[in-house]
């Protein structure tokens, strides 16, 4: 009989050791290697190959377009790139209570209702439970079929009695295979089950969707390896004290990537929001100092959001710098800027900066409207309630050219604005719709300037670093 062979897995970032460590070579975390069985491999577990596969030119094979399948969620449908790819396989993500469960079970029963037969297991809730959320989000389909199951074995057998078009898997954590000693939700268990739900799904053309916990830092369990072999990586975002949902594709290999689609939780379960600028915009208070709005392009379509700043005087030896919704050192970077080129005294100011509405924003074209948000609420000079902020500041004070230009502005005139500061290399070869003015600038002293008449306390660059420093 073959001796058992063991090692040690990192439940972090799935590092394999032959003996125990007390810290992990590759994640650095401690107590975290955790001692599994090694199951020989099976010749032929898990491969997509099929009896006449061989090598064939690029140029003879013959490329049919697969129909996506569509669902009753214009919003879903817009973050999977127009539609559920059948044979592919989908890892969706979120915190928990976020509203993930609910959110596939929604989406299953639009696909039922359209004729899918939909298979939703659950290995987390029971029948009876699946029902009664199901009552609560008035969910009742002929087509959609329920499984209280955790071993991959029998789920793959019950695959061969329903025959579904589209899976969910609901979670990944609790899935296992029996012929492996290790616990479900473990590395090499995450790894097995998902390597033979992707098998499942290439072989069999059914489109499968799994749910993955997140860890502390809000990243997927498990290893980075889930996140490379599926097709599509969903993330469902939001404050759980808040009723807006964010879904976001940070991967898609059949559509684009960093698309995002917004939804609002209700009692009856998530409901689409269809123009998501609008709702971002509608607590905006007129006349307030540090208010700054911005489009910024999320995916495919531009979604406009309010930049919010707050400086004040610090009580303490070191200004606090704190940022929701934008990367905290870009606000530090854009704030020695505002500092060193313009001319604002903020040493002594704490700022704390907020993106209404709970979205996250990472792109350069932001960085105009979050320096005069700063700017106006350090002169306590409100910008006007029409002006809209577009553009990429750099460390010499300039304001450079952004992307899509034309589709932001159109979008912010779509909302009522009537007046852009874009950066002055993106004037060429375009008109604004009538009505839209725009104002080119080239540095953010001159933004600052035609924004709010050039803020106050604002010392001349002579004065604050003088020549004999």
């Amino acid at each position: 009989m073959a001796k058992t062979k063991t090692v040690f897995v990192c439940q972090e970032c799935g590092y394999e050791s032959p003996k125990w460590m007390g810290r992990c070579p590759g994640c650095q975390n401690w107590n975290t290697l955790i001692e599994e069985t090694v199951r020989p491999a099976a010749p032929a577990a898990g491969s997509l190959r099929t009896q006449d596969s061989k090598p064939s030119l690029l140029t003879d094979v013959v490329l049919e377009e697969e129909p996506r399948i569509l669902t009753g969620m214009k919003e879903f449908n817009r973050v999977m790139g127009g539609g559920v790819v059948p044979a592919s396989l989908t890892l969706v993500g979120g915190d928990p209570g976020i509203g993930k469960s609910t959110l596939l079970l929604q989406a299953s029963d639009q696909l039922a209702r359209s004729g899918r037969k939909v298979l939703y297991i659950s290995g987390e809730e029971s029948l009876r439970q699946t029902k009664m959320r199901a009552q609560r989000l008035g969910i009742v389909s002929d087509c959609l079929y329920v499984l209280a199951e955790t071993d991959i074995h029998r789920i793959e057998a019950h695959l061969q009695d329903v025959q579904p078009e589209i899976m969910i898997i609901d979670s990944i954590q609790t899935i296992y295979n029996s012929e492996m000693s290790s616990a479900p939700g473990s590395i090499s268990q995450i790894k097995e089950c998902t390597g033979e739900l992707m098998r499942l799904a290439k072989t069999s053309g059914i489109a499968v969707f799994i749910v993955g916990h997140v860890t502390k830092n809000g990243a997927l369990a498990g290893p980075r390896t889930l996140e490379h072999m599926v097709d599509t990586v969903l993330y469902f975002e939001g404050e759980r004290h808040h009723t807006f949902r964010i879904l976001r594709a940070v991967k898609n290999r059949f559509g684009s990537t960093n698309e995002m689609g917004v939804f609002e939780m209700k009692e009856s379960g998530l409901s689409e929001v269809a123009n998501p600028s609008e709702i971002f915009l509608q607590e905006r208070t007129k006349g307030a100092a540090g208010s700054a709005v911005v489009a910024a392009i999320e995916g495919t379509r531009p979604v406009l959001v309010e930049v919010q700043a707050l400086v004040t005087p610090t009580s303490f030896g070191n200004p606090r710098r704190m940022a929701a919704g934008m990367d905290n050192h870009r606000i530090s970077l854009l704030m020695a800027v505002l500092e060193k080129r313009v001319g604002l005294l903020l040493q002594n100011q704490d700022a704390y900066i907020n993106v209404a509405g709970g979205i996250k924003l990472d792109e350069p074209a932001t960085d105009l409207a979050a320096a005069i948000s700063i700017a106006s609420s350090f002169s306590n000079k409100p910008t006007k309630i029409t002006d809209i902020f577009i553009g990429e500041v750099g460390l010499t004070g300039e304001v450079r050219r952004v992307s899509r230009i034309e589709q932001r502005v159109n979008e912010a005139y779509k909302l009522g604005f009537s007046r852009a500061y874009i950066p002055e290399k993106n004037q060429d070869g375009w008109s604004p719709p009538k009505g839209m003015s725009l104002v080119g600038v080239a540095s953010l002293s001159q933004a600052i300037d035609l924004a709010l008449g050039g803020p106050q306390g604002i010392v001349p660059e002579s004065e604050f670093f003088p020549s004999d420093y």
